[in-house]
């Protein structure tokens, strides 16, 4: 009986620990991502007050539904201001996670294959950079494009010199000042899920190959690229997402001629005060970014099946 009581004991104290280590990121993702965004919808199915704020859905004689989502897909499907915007920012966002993956394969592959002891210290330096405020980057970024500054001068005296360009040289304000910094600030998101990819492939793989005669590109095409696709996949989801909202950069960095959602969002919110519009543009945000996660998601299980 004694023996009894301590393996009951035992299995209340695991499920208990279970209970506990599956409830608390749960009850996070509830505070922290389902409340808030419950209180958007409320906020987007409402209107706005004649003396500022919203009107809550539920009033003193029933319901109140407003609808704020037929002028921004109307406004898509017509081709007005927020079409523009969400198309730009899927442009970007796409090409920056292109860039990145470009720029940080090689990185991490690197890193993979470096020595065991060595790969601490250049997954530190990958690091580094979150150990600045992100603000404190984007405008050292901004310092270093200025018109007036070092690097821009000398590049444009030196165009200048050789008869390439007539004018002096801009580069703030223009969209590849702000891939530059779009690039600077997400690749780490990029390198990291590539090199714990990478760093969990057998090297069995690459010494079968180069024993069946197939030289360096060719195992690096056949055999390496296909096996990191879950790292190349991680790596574009996690650059691509928060640069579809992003609203710092391509206000700091960017012209006015380029038009993000984020720049839209915060302009409805802080300009026009427009908050039940805003944040039906929030959440369209959201499903345009859900959507096709759900469907890859979905292909990737199928893809899964199959092997």
């Amino acid at each position: 009986r004694r023996i009894n009581k301590e393996r009951v004991m035992k299995l209340t104290q695991s499920s208990r620990g279970k209970w506990l280590v599956i409830g608390l990121p749960y009850f996070w993702l509830l505070v922290m991502l389902l409340l808030p965004f419950l209180f958007l919808g409320q906020v987007s199915l409402s209107e706005m007050e004649s003396g500022g704020g919203f009107l809550k859905i539920y009033r003193h004689d029933g319901w109140f539904f407003k609808n704020n989502f037929a002028p921004i897909w109307d406004d898509i499907i017509n081709g007005g201001t927020y079409r523009t915007a969400y198309l730009s920012s899927l442009y970007y966002a796409a090409l920056t996670a292109f860039w990145c993956l470009i720029i940080g394969y090689p990185f991490a592959y690197f890193m993979a294959r470096a020595p065991k002891e060595l790969q601490p210290t250049l997954l530190l330096f990958v690091m580094l950079p979150f150990w600045i405020s992100m603000l404190i980057r984007v405008y050292a970024i901004k310092v270093l494009f200025n018109d007036s500054g070092f690097l821009v001068t000398s590049i444009s005296g030196l165009l200048q010199g050789f008869g390439l360009i007539n004018e002096p040289l801009h580069v703030l304000g223009t969209p590849f000042s702000m891939m530059f910094g779009m690039v600077y600030v997400y690749i780490p998101f990029m390198i990291l899920p590539l090199y714990s990819t990478l760093s969990k492939m057998d090297p069995r793989y690459w010494e079968a190959s180069a024993d069946l005669g197939a030289t360096p590109i060719k195992t690096f095409f056949l055999i390496t690229v296909p096996l990191s696709k879950a790292g190349i996949i991680a790596g574009l989801m996690l650059v691509f997402i928060p640069c579809v909202g992003e609203y710092v950069i391509p206000q700091l960095l960017g012209g006015a001629d380029i038009l993000m959602i984020g720049r839209v969002l915060a302009d409805e919110y802080f300009q026009n005060a427009n908050w039940p519009l805003a944040s039906a543009l929030a959440i369209t945000i959201i499903l345009l970014v859900i959507i096709p996660m759900m469907i890859l998601n979905k292909y990737e299980e199928k893809a899964g099946e199959f092997k």
